[in-house]
């Protein structure tokens, strides 16, 4: 397995920052794509990279929010054959809600209809091809962290805490074991292990990539993070997007070169 980070918000020359994730993998002999980003940011870095996104077999959609799904129809405009894998809650619904106030955060309004011939709706846990596969949620509970969080749905009116069912993880066996990608781990990094460690018994965890969702935690809770990933049997942790550079150095401070900070550019490989 070969992972290229082309949207992320570090990069180095001669790449493009932007608030937003974007992962290219290269496994056997597929393409996918984990994500696109805010907007085409994702394009110019491939191309920087090397990376021909015409030839991405398929690509998958972390969760339904702006800053990853909103690169979608410049994806599809570069590639005019790959299906788009959503977990089949995904909606146009996604706000941040503060007492009155609520801002937009979900995918771009039109773009399910849009492009509905290219995406394909995935029910609970699948198998994509050998040794890929998409992992739900099945942690109870998860809309307590929605409202914690300031994360709603607004669905025919109501406000209802995000319990993260459109979250999905994407999950690839290699010969060093299990790798997680989880592009924000709104559910929480830990209960994502959990959910993996339970979907595939017995398998090693080498890694998991992503954002952890902790530029606004407070210190105590992610001190109690290193903690519950120190006592976890994941040898790497590859982190950045959302965890924030506070939490990262906080994480590293705890967990040592065990944790590594993603940036444009960065290749990982299993």
């Amino acid at each position: 397995m070969k992972a290229e980070i082309l949207a992320d918000n570090i990069a180095k020359a001669p790449y493009q920052s932007e608030w937003g994730l974007c992962v290219y993998i290269e496994y056997g002999s597929k393409g996918i794509l984990l994500d696109t980003g805010a907007g085409s940011v994702f394009l110019t870095n491939a191309e920087k990279a090397g990376v021909d996104l015409s030839q991405v077999d398929f690509g998958v959609l972390s969760h339904a929010h702006y800053d990853h799904a909103d690169g979608m129809a410049a994806f599809f405009q570069t590639n005019g054959r790959a299906k788009f894998y959503l977990s089949r809650h995904c909606a146009e619904d996604c706000y941040g809600k503060h007492w009155l106030f609520s801002k937009y955060i979900g995918i771009k309004k039109g773009t399910l209809q849009q492009y509905a011939e290219r995406i394909e709706y995935v029910d609970d846990d699948c198998q994509l091809c050998p040794g890929v596969h998409l992992i739900a949620h099945h942690t109870q509970g998860l809309d307590r962290i929605g409202r914690k969080a300031g994360m709603y749905r607004r669905t025919k009116g109501q406000w209802t805490p995000d319990s993260f069912a459109h979250e999905q993880s994407l999950v690839l066996e290699t010969e060093k074991g299990l790798v997680i990608f989880n592009s924000c781990c709104h559910g929480g990094v830990d209960n994502i292990i959990s959910e993996v460690k339970y979907a595939f018994p017995g398998q090693k965890i080498h890694a998991v990539i992503g954002g952890f969702h902790l530029y606004t935690a407070p210190q105590k809770q992610i001190l109690a993070l290193a903690d519950k990933l120190r006592q976890s049997d994941v040898e790497k942790i590859y982190t950045g997007h959302c965890t924030g550079k506070r939490a990262f150095r906080l994480l590293q401070s705890e967990l040592g070169d065990r944790v590594e900070q993603l940036h444009v550019g960065m290749v990982i490989r299993a």
